[in-house]
């Protein structure tokens, strides 16, 4: 890892942290650096998940997210998104900004720079489930705010760091925040690992999670298994990414947090894990040669968040043998490159815009808003390995399908049983 790379990145920061101390008087950033190569893949991941998370933390940071962040929406849905949107532009930030913030402490530019963060993401939090604050959000009304007290929930999960720097009066509003949004009934499909992963959140910090939402939840998707390390949204199979946006990531983390607190077995666990490492193979082959990948099912609007999974089991390393950190990192810096470097991503105030390759609005279902674009962030979780694990030390890779499509000789896939 060079240095000077990370130097630059600190250095290029136009935020004043004396001010954000003094005065929180903080500065929205429309870019971070103009200097970080392409080749240095850490600091270019770094580099694009600040300016992804940069507007959101410094406008709810400041008490202005309601006040500054557009609503961009499927035609006739902004009402209704508006309402919505700011938690769903909080938690999922967080859910992928976490692992990086769990990091250790150092006195390194890049250690430096992530406690500013740390404080920077604790003052957000603090405002954004703060009644009194102008920023309050919204976690009880309609069906939305369940999705995202769980992605905010599993930011939490991923760094019991960040829980640690809420004040306590700030930790019991979370914890009321994410008990509130009990009042909302999930879909019979993904969303009720929504429910399990705020209870989860609650059993973790708390002692007390509702077992029985989390044990239906893991027992429902047990029973939608299809095979060969997918499970059904529901009992029917689609075809699109929801098992990377929330089933297997929340399934995994879920019953983690059970077997840490002793209540399920790790048995249970390894045979999640199994399945979950099979879908992070085919995801590595699902990218293209130049980081595209087959853009189908709902949500393309999540842009790179569409390889959460492949990012976890990276993150928890875990990944199977087929599969070298080398290689895993390549083709996910492709992606990311491909999904976030495109003119029209972010508009002129930096601000995340509808689309998977660029501005796109047609690609926005009626669910989707400028909030629900930073799930995003779930592709950056590798970023909480340090700059010394060989994920990021190892030479760069040529993934799967790049390597088929070059002529190379690739072992052949095989399914899995069970």
């Amino acid at each position: 890892m060079k240095r000077r790379t990370f130097t630059r990145l600190v250095t290029a920061l136009p935020i004043s942290w004396e001010a954000l101390n003094e005065k929180e008087n903080i500065t929205s950033v429309k870019d971070i650096s103009t200097n970080v190569t392409a080749t240095d893949d850490r600091a270019y991941w770094l580099q694009t998940l600040l300016k992804i998370a940069d507007p959101v933390l410094n406008a709810l940071a400041q008490n202005r997210l309601k006040a500054t962040m557009p609503i961009e929406s499927a035609p006739g849905q902004q009402e209704s998104r508006i309402a919505v949107s700011h938690l769903e532009a909080l938690g999922r930030t967080m859910a992928g900004l976490a692992p990086w913030l769990e990091l250790d402490a150092d006195d390194s530019p890049e250690g430096r720079l992530r406690q500013r963060y740390l404080d920077l993401a604790h003052k957000a939090i603090a405002n954004g489930i703060n009644p009194q604050s102008p920023d309050y959000l919204n976690f009880t009304n309609g069906g939305q705010p369940l999705v995202d007290a769980a992605f905010l929930a599993h930011g939490l999960v991923r760094s019991p760091k960040l829980w640690s720097a809420l004040r306590p009066d700030e930790q019991a509003n979370v914890i009321k925040a994410l008990q509130a949004s009990r009042v909302i009934k999930p879909g019979y499909n993904n969303w009720l690992l929504f429910t399990a992963m705020v209870e989860a959140a609650l059993l973790k910090y708390t002692g007390l999670g509702d077992e029985v939402r989390m044990d239906y939840a893991i027992r429902q998707h047990q029973a939608w298994y299809k095979g060969d390390g997918a499970y059904g949204d529901g009992a029917d199979f689609h075809w699109d990414y929801y098992n990377s946006y929330v089933i297997q990531p929340m399934m995994l983390d879920v019953v983690q947090v059970l077997v840490d607190a002793k209540k399920a077995d790790k048995a249970l666990y390894e045979s999640l894990l199994v399945r979950a490492q099979r879908y992070a193979i085919i995801q590595e082959r699902l990218i293209a040669p130049d980081g595209s990948f087959a853009a189908f099912g709902r949500s393309l609007a999540y842009r790179c968040g569409a390889f959460q999974l492949l990012s976890q089991i990276a993150l928890q390393k875990n990944l199977p043998p087929e599969l070298s950190p080398g290689q895993v990192r390549s083709a996910l810096t492709a992606v990311i490159h491909r999904t976030m470097d495109v003119s029209g991503t972010f508009d002129a105030k930096g601000w995340l815009q509808i689309g998977l390759c660029g501005h796109q609005p047609a690609i926005g279902e009626t669910y989707i808003s400028t909030g629900s674009l930073y799930l995003c962030s779930v592709a950056f979780l590798p970023l909480g390995l340090p700059a010394s694990d060989t994920f990021w030390t190892s030479p760069s890779t040529d993934w799967t399908a790049k390597k088929i499509w070059s002529g190379q000789d690739v072992k052949t896939d095989h399914a899995i049983k069970g």
